[in-house]
């Protein structure tokens, strides 16, 4: 079931009992809108542009770009150029992830490439705050990130300042791994934090993402959802990328909006109990 879906029945319901619309119900203004990232990491390298075409034109909202130094992680990726190549054709949020270490030293090329956002993280640095503050200076979204094992509260003091929040759902370094279940408590905890904010800020998750664990981040609160091989790696080669892209997107999409009207039945029961 959709949002629209959800709060439609709910409407209907509350009329039948003879109660005014909105009566007990929750209100969706400034929850936070699904976002879907495709992570270039699972796409074609030898026609990255018309991959990043392809998503776009199948819904994306961000692409999500992996930088792997193979020092802070144990595989290589992309640099500064590759950044700058898909700035010019393609016209979404380019979010770049920097696994790497020293992320300090990277920040202006990566800004100067065209990146809207730029995610440290945070067991790269000994200077957080200092990096996230040369983040915002060039003008640009700054995002910070957990490792599977790294406790929320390594970011508590950084929050006013950053605009992403990006928890790891795998060990970083590689994709097509199994989703770590047991972080969801820690995406539960981030939302609270978030939400007795009186700012807006991205709750994001990296890592084993599909129609099952999209359900499951949505409904702990994440609201912008990184997938690389739920997208790049679905659907027979018999049919179109454009129409493969599209259903992967609708559907992660699909699962994190029911997750969220799930989440809201149970919140509106608890309401209403009390």
């Amino acid at each position: 079931m959709s949002l629209l879906d959800f709060m439609d029945h709910r409407q209907r319901l509350q009329q039948s009992e003879g109660k005014a619309p909105g009566d007990g119900v929750l209100s969706t203004v400034g929850l936070p809108q699904i976002r879907i990232a495709p992570s270039i990491l699972a796409g074609d390298f030898a026609r990255l542009a018309e991959e990043v075409e392809a998503v776009a034109a199948a819904g994306a909202d961000w692409i999500h770009v992996d930088v792997m130094d193979g020092h802070f992680v144990p595989n290589l990726t992309v640099g500064p150029p590759v950044v700058a190549a898909l700035r010019r054709v393609c016209g979404l949020p380019l979010d770049a992830h920097l696994m790497v270490s020293e992320p300090d030293r990277w920040i202006d090329a990566f800004a100067e490439g065209g990146a809207d956002m730029i995610t440290v993280h945070v067991e790269a640095t000994c200077h957080l705050h200092r990096v996230l503050e040369r983040i915002l200076s060039r003008g640009k979204r700054a995002g910070v990130s957990l490792n599977p094992a790294t406790s929320e509260e390594a970011i508590r003091y950084v929050l006013p300042i950053v605009d992403l929040v990006l928890v790891m759902t795998v060990n970083p370094g590689f994709g097509g791994q199994r989703f770590i279940s047991s972080v969801l408590p820690k995406i539960r905890r981030i939302r609270e934090w978030i939400d007795a904010m009186d700012r807006h800020i991205d709750l994001q998750v990296d890592g084993g993402i599909d129609a099952k664990s999209a359900a499951l981040v949505a409904q702990a609160g994440a609201n912008v959802l990184v997938a690389g091989t739920a997208i790049f790696g679905q659907g027979p080669p018999s049919t179109s990328k454009n129409e493969r892209y599209a259903k992967a997107i609708q559907l992660l999409r699909k699962a994190a909006h029911g997750s969220q009207a799930e989440a809201w039945e149970v919140d509106l029961g608890e309401q209403n109990r009390d």
